[in-house]
């Protein structure tokens, strides 16, 4: 066809495609033209669709990039606003038989930095005609072929799509064939010759006829091939390949010479019409510049070098020929994989000098794009920055990346920047490339005073004197001058309740901390203060820092016990069985110390006693337990002194008197009261008075107690007499901490109840121990109902029962 007919084909397209646009979401505009397009052709106005400001195009440096590094094909005119045709647009050239062509671009607008996404679809138009593979296509037919035998002719292949490539065949009139039309899976159409009339070679040995191809395009083009028809004896058997398909995967760096595949066809004839060839009978172009047939092997071997981003899969046609003409055809399909075999390209697009070293962090200088024209992972591209620059690249939009600030600048420290930006691909090697930035800094006054370390401890010992040194913060100010002269102080705040300042000064030249009074560490232990560094620079620049002061123990606290209460107080004493044998729990003397760590630590030992070899206590328990069995000859009265030590450097320690009644006979409890003006001066403390009135209040318990004891037949020698020694949490300090281990707080013995005998200055008491070293119970202390009732009757009704 002519140049005047593919002219008025273009004009034609471009009058019924009208340019379509389609708007998409985010700012993404796609055209629909047809090919071949003039240089200069509009295709849309651009800034219009996208709602942009015209005059604002060439200020914000907008223009068209494409994917991949293609070719230009479009440029915007930055005075109306027009997207133009720069580059001839040939559909068969780039997208080949694909049904859909589309070409991408990006409109990219700075300052700020804005990306739309174009969508350029190239419609196909009627420019190319039908061609065969063949001029002359060879068919050889038996002249025994039946009526309705069919010989199938290679389609003709048209580089158009749909509508434009070939729709129908036209076969010349003749004696012998007509034409079918036969259309295949995949969308294609191919002619088949049906014997009409059978053949008498005798009559007529071979002829020819006219088949014309057409296709569906406006005007129609069509092509043309001679069949010649070579009548043969009987050959009633067409080669079958053993696949209808056959499919093969190479990668783009094979080597040249290799085989991709083998094709395979018989033929059940025999001699000449067994013999098979093959023949190529469709493949494109580039798929001819790179792969060859041997028609007598079959094999397909590669000869050219490949290259997937060009082309990623190759179809063709191989058709098996006996040696009298029938044939057969499959296809083959070799699909080209990927080789991470393009590093990635970094483009600068744009960049911020000088930068000010005030500048925010965040904020954008510089503009990178990166391409891969690899496929899926060795197109992944990760940028990054290796140096220890107070820069990082933040991925924008698609293939963008902004280099930002992640920190203030300091010209001081350093003017300039040489950024080393390195992008690496995921392929496998990975494949990279850097391009060095260049960036310089403009200089502001902006460094405040900044301390040497994060924060600071400072370890004093309680009782220090004031004015002690605590430790000493240092700042540092690069600035020049007074700008760099260092001020110190302490900023306000409470400690406990009080102005820091009455705890701490600060030496404001120096930074040297000072205490300001003496430490109590059972008050507190530990507290934190700020300490403020200024510089002489106008406006002045400051930083803080925190300074946590901890007040170390000295053991300054006596241990204090509990029970017994201490002489003076309280005069107690213990009523032990006389069947009571070695190892058998007597009492507890319980203390605690208000120091911590191993300065509460506490010891107990028998500095003197009545008789040294019946009694020990716990080293750390405070537990008093008999180290022998009580014989008639100990004495009744047994008068124990005991030291408590804590662990301190030095140690400090403290003595109590425990009394104890070696008795079980309740008639001996009057004579215990000239027992005790003997060995004890001490008087009636107020905190006796309250535990025997509380203890009256739990006598019509007790009465019930023994009245239940009695009927059960259970007795048990468990008189306890005035004095209770059953320690209440309430009673204890609530400074100390509890000293498992150390102090004597925590026990696992229970103590019983105790009965007054109405003395006013003795106390007795009977002590049980669920320990199994404690008395048996068949060694229990029996007494007699009248017993107990002569003694009800001296108490008045004053019982006490502690637990």
């Amino acid at each position: 066809m002519g140049n005047n007919g593919c002219s008025a084909l273009v004009l034609l397209y471009s009058f019924v495609f009208s340019l379509q646009l389609l708007h998409i979401s985010n700012g993404d505009v796609s055209y629909s033209i047809p090919e071949e397009m003039k240089r200069g052709s509009v295709i849309g106005n651009i800034a219009k669709d996208l709602g942009l400001d015209v005059g604002k195009l060439s200020a914000r440096k907008a223009r068209v990039d494409s994917e991949a590094n293609r070719e230009q094909y479009c440029n915007i005119n930055l005075i109306n606003g027009d997207l133009i045709v720069a580059e001839r647009i040939d559909r068969e050239a780039l997208c080949g038989e694909k049904v859909s062509c589309i070409l991408r671009f990006e409109l990219i607008l700075e300052s700020p930095l804005e990306l739309h996404r174009i969508s350029l679809q190239i419609q196909d138009t009627n420019d190319n005609t039908p061609v065969f593979p063949k001029e002359e296509i060879k068919i050889e037919m038996s002249e025994l072929a039946v009526k309705g035998v069919r010989f199938r002719v290679n389609e003709a292949h048209d580089l158009d799509i749909g509508q434009n490539a070939v729709q129908s065949y036209i076969l010349q009139t003749n004696n012998h064939l007509v034409l079918e039309i036969q259309s295949k899976s995949d969308g294609g159409k191919f002619a088949e010759l049906v014997l009409d009339k059978e053949l008498d070679r005798e009559e007529q040995q071979e002829f020819r006829v006219l088949l014309t191809a057409l296709d569906g395009g406006t005007p129609q083009r069509s092509g043309t091939a001679i069949v010649h028809v070579i009548v043969l004896d009987a050959n009633d058997n067409a080669p079958v390949f053993s696949q209808a398909v056959y499919k093969a995967t190479l990668p783009e760096n094979s080597p040249v010479d290799n085989v991709v595949v083998t094709v395979t066809a018989t033929d059940a004839d025999d001699g000449l019409n067994g013999q098979v060839t093959y023949e190529l009978s469709r493949i494109s172009e580039k798929g001819r510049q790179v792969f060859t047939l041997n028609h007598i092997t079959g094999e397909i071997k590669l000869t050219g070098p490949l290259d997937f981003e060009e082309e990623s899969t190759y179809e063709m046609r191989i058709e098996a020929k006996d040696g009298y003409g029938l044939s057969s055809d499959s296809k083959v399909i070799i699909d080209i994989t990927d080789v991470n075999d393009n590093p990635p390209v970094i483009n600068l697009k744009s960049l911020t000098k000088p930068i000010p070293e005030n500048i925010s962090p965040g904020t954008e200088v510089g503009i990178i794009n990166v391409q891969d024209r690899d496929s899926e992972n060795n197109r992944q591209v990760r940028c990054y920055i290796q140096q220890n620059v107070p820069f990082k690249l933040v991925p924008s939009i698609k293939n963008y990346y902004s280099l930002v600030t992640t920190g203030q600048l300091d010209r001081e420290l350093v003017s300039g920047y040489n950024i080393t930006i390195t992008a690496t691909d995921e392929g496998s090697p990975p494949l990279s490339s850097s391009k060095v930035v260049q960036l310089s800094v403009a200089d502001v006054n902006d460094n405040p005073p900044v301390f040497e370390e994060q924060s600071y401890s400072a370890y004093v010992t309680e009782n220090n004197k004031p004015g002690s040194t605590l430790c000493s913060v240092t700042a540092r100010d690069p600035d020049w001058r007074q700008n760099g002269t260092v001020i110190y102080s302490l900023l306000p705040g409470d400690v406990n309740g009080a102005p820091v300042s009455s705890y701490l000064s600060v030496n404001g030249d120096t930074g040297v901390l000072h205490a300001v009074r003496s430490f109590d560490y059972e008050q507190f232990r530990s507290f934190k203060v700020h300490v403020m560094a200024r510089d002489n620079g106008s406006p002045p620049l400051s930083g803080n820092v925190t300074v946590s002061v901890f007040i170390t123990d000295v053991n300054d606290n006596s241990p204090q016990i509990l029970y017994p209460a201490p002489e003076g107080n309280s005069f107690m004493t213990e009523l032990v069985p006389k069947a009571a044998h070695g190892g058998s729990l007597v009492s507890k003397v319980i203390a605690v110390d208000a120091d911590s760590g191993q300065n509460a630590w506490l010891s107990y030992d028998i500095v003197k006693s009545t008789d040294p070899g019946l009694f020990s206590i716990g080293l750390h328990s405070g537990e008093i337990m008999t180290q022998r069995d009580i014989s008639e000859s100990d004495s009744m009265k047994q008068n124990l002194i005991v030291a408590v030590k804590d662990n301190g450097q030095p140690s400090l320690s403290v003595t109590c008197s425990m009394f104890l009644l070696i008795s079980d006979n309740l008639a001996e409890v009057p004579e215990l009261k000239d027992m005790s003006n003997d060995e004890s001066n001490s008087k009636l403390t107020s905190y006796l008075i309250i535990a025997l009135v509380s203890v009256s209040t739990f006598f019509l318990t007790f009465i019930i107690v023994i009245l239940g004891v009695r009927f059960c037949r259970r007795r048990k020698p468990r008189l306890l007499f005035d004095g209770a020694v059953a320690i209440p949490s309430a009673y204890l300090p609530p400074n100390y901490a509890e000293v498992d281990g150390t102090g004597t707080l925590r026990s696992t013995y229970n103590y019983d109840a105790y009965l007054t005998t109405g003395s006013r200055t003795s106390d007795f008491k009977f002590v049980r121990s669920y320990n199994d070293n404690t008395l048996p119970a068949d060694q229990t202390l029996r007494k007699s109902p009248t017993d107990f009732a002569d003694v009800f009757g001296e108490l008045e009704g004053s019982p006490e029962v502690g637990h």
